[in-house]
């Protein structure tokens, strides 16, 4: 018999499931020239910049036997200029998955309670369980954060909430007035993290929306995370990093695993921040491949969740499961988002042109 016993919290715990890789698809179909649009990545890559600093770094051995900045501090140097902040309010995380993770270690335990919405990104259940907490799950509105409802289930047990903004998986969007006027209403020893995974995508495309950076003069225990992975296309380098007041930001790095993040992890995001050129296009990019998809919907008769990311969920029906396997077969990995409780739904990364035109072919196809 077994006698091994993990935490009852962590023997409970579903892990993430990523989305499938390319390799799996073309191992077990036998399929060659497979299109990803599962995992939200930039189908453009990251900046020529980084490519180009790379291939110099691969030129220097001593760069793989020595350890990293484990303080970043060219980043969060290069960070606390673009944002106008300080670097000692910001801190790096292996992704910004680990810096949420970060946080529910540092202000939540067993007994405390961590609200987080319906339709929300899994990492918030994942990382609330893992530290024992209890998860506090509001239902949604049209698919996104029903404000009042996470104000209404404000407890003397809430330590934290998570607010993804845009949301992955649906898309939807606050406004920053929205925000605000939420923020000045939750009580100061409540942590309140705003997810800005995608906010570059959001910028300036979503009306009413701004990223709330500014508001952190004004609330003391609000936190903001970002990522590079996303519109900086670096999501193999896994780095993300939160922003807050320095108070909030000394308390993450007592937790913070030493070396999280890697010497060409961190002069890669480094290089990337220079050249703001490159995220402009992938943006501009993004918005046309989303206009060539949803009207590809629309065409086919689908609906669609209306999304401020890079990606966009399409309403498939009670076959979704079935399209989604039919899909495997035309060499198209899609994301099915059944594990959000959306089994009609598949979540569709924005590709490049060419892959978007080859994820609309297979869909029309499939559903012919």
């Amino acid at each position: 018999m077994n006698k091994l016993q993990a935490v009852e919290s962590i023997a409970q715990l579903q892990p993430y499931i990523p989305g499938k890789p390319v390799e799996e698809l073309e191992r077990e179909y036998g399929i060659k020239n497979v299109v990803k649009v599962a995992s939200n990545e930039n189908p453009q890559g990251p900046s020529p910049k980084v490519l180009a600093h790379l291939k110099q770094l691969l030129l220097n051995p001593l760069e793989f036997s020595r350890y990293p900045d484990g303080n970043g501090f060219i980043l969060k140097n290069k960070l606390a200029e673009k944002l106008s902040l300080s670097a000692e309010q910001i801190t790096l995380g292996n992704g910004s998955n680990d810096v949420l993770d970060l946080l529910a270690r540092t202000f939540a335990s067993k007994n405390d309670e961590i609200i987080f919405s319906q339709y929300a990104f899994a990492v918030y259940p994942i990382a609330t369980q893992a530290v024992g907490a209890t998860a506090v799950v509001t239902p949604a509105k049209d698919w996104g954060h029903d404000l009042d409802a996470m104000l209404d289930a404000i407890t003397a047990k809430t330590r934290l909430i998570f607010i993804a903004n845009p949301n992955n998986p649906t898309g939807t969007c606050l406004t920053g007035n929205e925000l605000q006027h939420f923020l000045q209403q939750i009580p100061e020893n409540i942590v309140v993290v705003i997810d800005e995974a995608y906010e570059e995508y959001a910028s300036g495309h979503f009306d009413g929306y701004h990223s709330m950076l500014p508001a952190l003069e004004q609330f003391e225990n609000l936190v903001i995370t970002r990522t590079f992975s996303k519109a900086y296309g670096l999501a193999s380098f896994r780095v993300g990093y939160a922003v807050s007041s320095s108070t909030i930001a000394d308390l993450l790095n007592r937790v913070r695993q030493p070396f999280n993040n890697n010497t060409f992890a961190l002069e890669s995001a480094s290089i990337a921040l220079d050249d703001q050129e490159h995220i402009r296009q992938c943006v501009e990019l993004n918005w046309q491949g989303m206009s060539y998809l949803v009207n590809g919907f629309e065409s086919l008769g689908l609906s669609y969740i209306p999304s401020a990311g890079n990606f966009v969920c399409v309403k498939i029906g009670a076959n979704c499961a079935q399209v989604y396997d039919k899909l495997l077969y035309e060499g198209v990995i899609t994301r099915p988002v059944a594990n959000y409780q959306m089994p009609e739904y598949l979540r569709i990364s924005i590709g490049s042109m060419a892959e978007n035109e080859r994820v609309f072919a297979a869909l029309k196809t499939v559903l012919a």
